[in-house]
Order: C-alpha cells, then structure tokens, then sequence
C-alpha cells in the first residue's frame, strides 16, 4: 500500500535517506492477541504499528536501516507480559519495547526492562503506579489515571449528580481509577455519594452486582471496565432498566465507544452514554495525525480511534530518539528520549520529569468528553460536551424519556 503523504510527513523528521541493506533495528512489540486479555486493544495497536512502520521504511528507514517488529502475544496476563518482555529483550535482542496496554502487563513488564536497562514506551497502560516507579527507562506517552479520574470528577460536578456508582475491573488500572475519581470528588464535588464495586474482567455474569441497582437507582454509573467485560455490564445494566435511564446516567471511563466492535457488542444500550475520550474527529490532529487516519481507513475501511494515533506516536518517539541518539543503545535512546522535544501525530510530546505520576509522562494529552445520542451513531455524530481545553457544555447533556 503507498503511504506517500505519510512518508513525507516522516521525511520532515529526517527519515528519508535512501535505505541500505543494512541489519534491520528490531523493536518488540507486546500486545494481548488472545483472550482474556483485551483483543481488540491489541488489534488496534498492531494496525498502528504495522501502518507506521511500513510508512518509515518506505521513507527509507532510519539510519540508512529498516526497521522490524517482533509481536509477543502477552495475553492480558502478567506473568504472560513478564515471558514476553524477558524473550523479547534477552533473545530477540529488540533495542526497545512497546505496545503495551494492560497496566497489571505493563507493571510486570517494566520491571524486565528496568533489570536490562531496556527502553519501554507505555503505549496505553494507564494506571500511576507505572510512573510512580520513577524507571528511567520508561516513557508514558499515554494517558494516565489521574488525568481522566479528574477529567471524570469536574464533570460529575458540573452536572450536579448526588449519588453515583462505578464498577472497575479487579487490575491495577481500574481498582486504581475508582480510587481516583473518589479522591478528586472529595475535593470537586464533596456532597456526591460515590462507591465502587470491582468486578472479575473474566466473568461474565454481573446481574448479581446489578440488581441491586433496580430498587434503589443512582444518579450515575460508571463504567471502569474494557471489553469484553464492559459490553456484558453495559448490557445486564440495560436489560435491568438500570443504565442509561431518566434516572440514570451511564458514564463510560474506560474510552471504549470507539472500538470497531463496540456498536455490534451494545446495540440500543450505547444510547446517551456519556464517555470520556481520548479521541474525536472534531478534535485538532498535526499533519501526520490526518495521514495515518487516512491511511488507516484504506487499509481497514474503519474510522481510527484513540490506540490507532497512541500506536503510531510510540513507534514515531523510538524512531526519532534512535535518529537523535545516531545509535541503537540503550543508553542513547534513553537520554534522547528524556529531552525530546517531537510533533507526533497527536500533538508535540515531551516528557515532564517530576517523580511521582508524571514522571516521564506527556502531562498535558489532549482528551474530549463527548454523549452519544442515537443507536450506531458514528463518532463523528456524537455531541461534543467539552472539546480539549475547552469548558464543560453540561447543557447539551440528554436523557431518554425513560
């Protein structure tokens, strides 16, 4: 497939000397491309990848070199993460890894590339525990708990909501996440009454955890699970007259209504959920973020969501700490990282370097708040309620009759 804007999107970053038959650079690729780990994240990254890393080469590599991707099946499990990291970096030699984003696989991943001094690129694992760990080697161009537990806190506030419910998955991520929006509501929003439940991410049966809700509804529910487990709770929450109703709002907290599978998994029950995004077509992408959409929706005819653009940024920052550092080794890669400076294709990314959750973090990524208001609506149909940088419009909010 020819990718020529996006190749010479990638020659303004200097990757266009004309390639030779040189080793190719070997980066490792860790994603669950089997259950119960979340598949369709996975997917959604390889696509990136793949689409990226095709266009450098194209572009002609990057230091006269090719570059080649190893995928490890890490299956959503941390023991599976850990093997793969280990085989990735130890045998396969890769000089960086990435891809991951499942936090409990990413925690027990960093840990191997911390022991071999490894460059780890956090594609999409959420929790601040990763960051916290303060490993040099490590870069989170991905967002992060805090970051959308706040996000999620000021719009609880504004739309005055008094008793809300959320059910997290039993990982890292979303026992994290819970915990979070707790915090930040006893500092936005102390009157609201908030608890959690966590809920097993393999089951397959919540109506125990449901019904409860029927007697006695709150004003919210919030969703902090990835699918499949989010569509089978979405769903029993609906078939209950629990969520969405005109008692009940259903806030989405796990960023998944723009999955390929999320309208065939839903059906009716996506109607007026509330989500929290970290991508809209009406958002503001750089030229090469308008490429790879492009390029994507040729390759797939899909519409890209947020892993498509997170995917490609974490490939795009190895290339050019490569390109910087003029070497593959560790060393050189990660100082480069440290300082850069580098227009991806979701905005210009740099990494703070205060310990604690923003350590090597992209402080400021860009997400929206949208309302889905019509069953298979396309993204682009959504009703934007607060565009990046921009005030909450709670007024545009609509509930179904019943």
């Amino acid at each position: 497939m020819k990718l020529p804007t996006i190749a010479g999107g990638l020659c303004l970053l200097a990757f266009c000397s004309a390639a030779v038959a040189q080793d190719a650079i070997t980066i490792g690729v860790s994603i669950a491309q089997s259950p119960p780990g979340s598949v369709v994240q996975g997917t959604q990254i390889k696509d990136g990848v793949d689409i990226v890393v095709d266009s450098i080469n194209k572009a002609g590599g990057v230091l006269d070199r090719p570059i080649r991707v190893i995928y490890e099946d890490n299956q959503g499990i941390p023991e599976k993460g850990r093997a793969a990291a280990e085989k990735l970096i130890a045998r396969d030699k890769v000089v960086a890894l990435t891809g991951g984003h499942q936090s409990s696989v990413c925690l027990a991943e960093i840990e191997v590339a911390h022991r071999y001094g490894t460059p780890y690129i956090n594609t999409n694992c959420w929790s601040d525990d990763i960051r916290k760990k303060g490993y040099p080697e490590v870069f989170n161009p991905a967002n992060y708990n805090s970051r959308v537990s706040s996000a999620m806190a000021e719009t609880i506030a504004a739309m005055k909501v008094k008793r809300v419910v959320a059910f997290a998955e039993n990982t890292d991520y979303g026992i994290g996440q819970a915990k979070l929006i707790a915090d930040f509501l006893k500092e936005k929003a102390p009157d609201v009454q908030f608890k959690f439940e966590t809920l097993d991410r393999a089951g397959k049966d919540f109506t125990p955890a449901v019904l409860p809700l029927r007697g006695n509804p709150p004003d919210m529910v919030i969703n902090i699970m990835l699918p499949p487990a989010a569509y089978i709770l979405m769903n029993q929450l609906y078939e209950q007259g629990v969520a969405p109703s005109a008692k009940t709002w259903l806030y989405d907290g796990a960023g998944i209504s723009d999955y390929p599978d999320f309208w065939q998994n839903v059906k009716e029950v996506g109607k007026y959920m509330l989500a929290f995004g970290l991508y809209h077509p009406q958002m503001k992408f750089p030229k090469a973020g308008d490429e790879l959409a492009a390029a994507y929706k040729q390759k797939t005819g899909n519409e890209p969501n947020r892993l498509i653009y997170q995917a490609a940024d974490s490939v795009l920052l190895i290339a050019e700490a490569i390109r910087k550092a003029g070497s593959t080794e560790a060393k050189g890669i990660i100082d480069a990282l440290k300082d850069i400076k580098f227009t991806g294709v979701r905005g210009t990314l740099s990494f703070a370097k205060e310990p604690g959750y923003t350590f090597q973090q992209w402080v400021d990524v860009p997400y929206v708040t949208y309302q889905i208001t019509a069953t298979e609506q396309p993204l682009s149909e959504t009703v934007l309620i607060q565009g990046p940088g921009q005030p909450l419009a709670v007024d545009k909010l609509v509930q179904p009759a019943r």
